[in-house]
């Protein structure tokens, strides 16, 4: 009993291991609270990113649109009466717009009451009833009720974005303007639609005449360009880096690089573009050929690094295996390796894509930030993106290009997730844990 009384704990060490231990997992409790407070943030900041950008946008989805009368008078849209395309293609359906919306209010009289009155249309109604005409002849000598954009700025007032009270000179609008507006509505030729201009057409100088199609096609066609020309060379650099080079200086040296060229920041490679891609070689300005090699650039140093860290997940025992059974070192890597790497390269190519989607510095120094109206059909037509797009809309002084602007950046942002959410379902579907 007196061995074991001399073996004991001395007085105090106990109590002192004891508030040790509990303020070791004080500080744990406290780090996971601080990384639970830093996520919590983080999501607020999103959030409040997300309801200022969808407030701001969600808008531009729909559009005023005002109803007049036309009288498709044959003496305008066809004097000859021979109903020929390129008579009709060329007549002054302008004319009949203005006549339409004067009829309206017979009081307006002198001309520059008349100028405004005109503007309660957006300029794009006449190629509207132009393309009405092309489509179904038989409307001329007819009157018809037809659906006309609004302008921006009575779009703004319909949608409470225009204050109506105060200094008349401080407003877009007039107050007769807004007079005639409201009796419009209330005679019930006024109304909000969805705004298919936005997902159809090209850029405009007109905020109600401008869509997002242009830059979509446009950024469709250039990443095609980025995407042919990344997979292939950035997977077969990373299986010849990973599988068949010799480990000497060179390739150190080869892979530091690759590493540093991912830090490099994208306006470099746009200068880059800029001296090679336009000034030596003389290929298109603003076009998506010279926009998708610009970030192919980019996007290949992200490509190599992901294909050689899922090569390397392969475990050694499937290559010693395949070797074992007489298969050759290239049949080893296609028969065996690379299909089980397949889903760790496909997302990080999408990854890298996406991160490319996003770019829009090296596009600038290219000039793909030029107003452009048509829509591009091939990849030497003249584009712009949707960054790009999102960044001239931005720069613009109308109202009504805020919200378009919100707008776009919302297609940009599904976008981007939808990539994402495809790179995580591929990964899950695919990935195999060894």
């Amino acid at each position: 009993m007196t061995e074991v009384a001399a073996i004991a704990v001395p007085r105090g060490q106990g109590l002192g291991s004891d508030a040790r231990l509990r303020r070791r997992y004080a500080a744990e409790r406290r780090f996971r609270l601080y990384g639970m407070g830093a996520i919590a943030l983080a999501v607020l900041m999103l959030g409040v990113l997300l309801v200022s950008i969808v407030s701001k946008g969600y808008s531009a989805f729909v559009q005023t649109e005002i109803a007049l009368d036309i009288n498709f008078d044959p003496a305008v849209v066809d004097p000859d009466g021979k109903r020929d395309p390129e008579a009709l293609a060329n007549a002054d359906y302008g004319k009949l717009v203005k006549t339409a919306v004067q009829s309206r209010f017979p009081d307006v009289g002198s001309r520059e009451e008349k100028r405004k009155l005109n503007e309660l249309i957006s300029g794009g109604a006449q190629f509207q009833l132009r393309r009405m005409v092309a489509a179904d002849p038989s409307l001329i000598g007819t009157t018809q009720r037809v659906w006309f954009t609004a302008d921006d700025n009575f779009d703004m007032l319909n949608k409470g974005y225009m204050l109506r009270s105060g200094d008349e000179a401080s407003r877009q609008l007039s107050d007769k303007q807004i007079a005639w507006f409201d009796a419009l509505a209330a005679d019930g030729r006024v109304r909000k639609a969805f705004n298919t201009t936005f997902f159809t057409a090209g850029d405009s100088r007109e905020p109600e005449q401008a869509g997002v199609w242009g830059a979509v096609v446009g950024t469709i066609l250039t990443m095609l360009v980025t995407l042919s020309m990344t997979l292939p060379v950035g997977v077969a650099t990373a299986i010849y880096l990973e599988e068949f080079a010799p480990r000497n200086r060179w390739t150190d040296l080869i892979e530091v690089n690759i590493n540093n060229l991912a830090a490099v920041p994208s306006i470099v490679y746009g200068l880059l573009g800029l001296a090679v891609f336009l000034g030596f070689f003389g290929l298109p300005r603003s076009a998506p050929l010279v926009g998708g090699m610009v970030l192919a650039l980019i996007v290949l140093p992200t490509i190599i690094i992901a294909g050689r860290s899922a090569l390397k997940a392969v475990p050694p025992s499937i290559r010693e295996a395949a070797l074992g059974v007489g298969a050759s070192p290239l049949q080893v890597v296609f028969h065996h390796v690379l299909p089980l790497a397949t889903p760790g390269i496909l997302t990080g190519t999408i990854i890298g894509m996406a991160h490319a989607l996003g770019e829009s510095a090296p596009l600038l120094m290219i000039g793909m930030v030029a107003f452009i109206v048509d829509i591009p059909h091939g990849v030497t037509d003249p584009a712009t993106v949707l960054p790009v797009q999102i960044f001239l809309w931005a720069d613009s002084a109308e109202r009504a290009f805020v919200e378009r602007t919100s707008a776009a950046i919302m297609v940009l942002l599904a976008v981007l997730m939808a990539m994402n959410a495809l790179a995580v379902i591929l990964r899950r579907r695919f990935e195999r844990r060894w």
